[in-house]
């Protein structure tokens, strides 16, 4: 099962997607409660960059996740994981696909980061019991960007649309409260 946790900025996405991950993976195969796996996407450049890691990592604090850092190619996930039975939480899409078009010398094209990324999710989703992602929302805001920007915001789009057909179910998270929307 695929699950995709939209919402803003401090709209309480991430909380609800760790309870949510941590609800799937207790049901229990054979008795033994699932390993949960945490990929984390967040590159860390300054100090909010590091007090953001440290806010996640004290709220999943606890939780048995197994934190896998994975800032590009998501797939590569796959073989840092044991086999078998697992549940997967995936924080964020918007950090994946900054990195993804902006970690080369030469920016990747938004359809080029759009198909790396799917094809990994798909891979993901194919291969574990449970997966949970947590995505921004885009185009919410009214502002016009510069031109790096908005390619960025349009690869986002075309991810987070892709996404909701892939997933069985898609949450967006407002004001803390979830909203199923499929």
């Amino acid at each position: 099962m695929m699950i995709l946790v939209v919402g803003g900025s401090g709209s309480g996405k991430s909380s609800y997607a760790e309870e949510m991950a941590v609800s799937l993976a207790r049901e229990n195969v054979n008795e033994i409660t699932m390993k949960k796996y945490y990929l984390a996407t967040m590159q860390i450049f300054d100090k909010e960059g590091r007090d953001r890691v440290e806010r996640h990592r004290n709220l999943r604090k606890g939780k048995g996740f197994l934190t896998i850092e994975q800032p590009t190619g998501i797939f590569g996930a796959l073989e840092k994981m044991e086999t078998g039975d697992r549940t997967v939480l995936l924080e964020c899409i918007s950090n994946l696909t900054a990195n993804e078009m902006f970690s080369e010398e030469k920016a990747k094209t938004k359809m080029q980061v759009m198909e790396d990324i799917i094809c990994g999710i798909k891979l993901l989703k194919e291969q574990t019991t449970h997966f949970v992602v947590v995505s921004n929302n885009v185009f919410e805001d009214g502002i016009i960007y510069d031109e790096t920007t908005t390619e960025y915001i349009h690869a986002m789009g075309m991810i987070n649309h892709k996404l909701a057909a892939l997933a069985d179910w898609v949450v967006e998270v407002v004001a803390g409260i979830p909203v199923i929307i499929k």
